[in-house]
């Protein structure tokens, strides 16, 4: 595989831009490059991660403050044209928040913070994100999150439904959707969607904590694989 410049975007609160860097560094030509917010220089970097964490505090909402800082000018502008951009827990609520994804994201359902290993399930498996894994697949992946509750209103659900753009649902092990299986009570057991032009995702569970066998589960592997070969061509 060709070098892939993977740019990691480091807020005042990250708290999992190492595990991020640690795992993207496990792929043989995957370069990581740490991104701080208060810069305007990408550093030619052919895809960019926002981490999760809890960004600039979290305080008024979880993402609203990052949505602001220098480096998402350029990451904004970057995803616009095109180019990968991977929002993970932290990084999705940023994504919801600068308008590269539509919807929101509230308390969960329990007003209770969650760190857990989750089933998720692969329902979109044509996106560059998740062209290693298998339609219906089941995984494993942790999720860590107070504020995880994807919300849409009736009228985007049928478009993010239409378009194909519900990338991953929470399920149970036989990937059957239910509230009991829901962890947060998202909308549509939403876990992980993608933009229209198919180059920004967004998920809440943590696939660089599920990229090693040492870790419990290498189910998040295949996304940043994925993505790598994508990139490299």
């Amino acid at each position: 595989m060709a070098d892939v410049r993977v740019g990691i975007v480091v807020f005042p609160g990250s708290n999992c831009d190492h595990d991020t860097e640690y795992a993207v560094a496990s792929f043989s030509g995957a370069v990581p490059v740490m991104l701080w917010h208060n810069e305007h220089d990408l550093q030619e970097c052919d895809v960019i991660i926002l981490p999760g964490g809890f960004s600039y505090g979290d305080y008024l909402r979880a993402g609203s403050i990052a949505r602001f800082s220098p480096i998402m000018q350029e990451v904004i502008a970057f995803a616009r044209k095109g180019y990968p951009v991977l929002g993970i827990c932290n990084g999705f609520q940023v994504l919801l928040e600068s308008g590269l994804l539509e919807g929101a994201l509230s308390k969960n359902r329990d007003k209770k913070f969650i760190c857990s290993d989750t089933i998720i399930k692969a329902v979109n498996c044509s996106t560059i994100f998740t062209s290693g894994y298998s339609q219906g697949e089941v995984l494993s992946i942790p999720i860590a999150h107070g504020e995880g509750n994807y919300f849409a209103p009736p009228e985007l659900l049928e478009s993010l439904q239409e378009h194909n753009q519900i990338v991953f649902t929470y399920a149970d092990r036989d990937g059957n959707e239910s509230a009991e299986a829901n962890p947060n009570g998202s909308i549509g057991n939403i876990a992980g969607l993608v933009n229209r032009e198919g180059n920004v995702l967004g998920l809440m569970p943590h696939p660089e904590r599920a990229s090693e066998k040492l870790l419990g589960s290498e189910d998040g592997r295949r996304l940043f694989e994925s993505l790598f070969q994508h990139v490299a061509g």
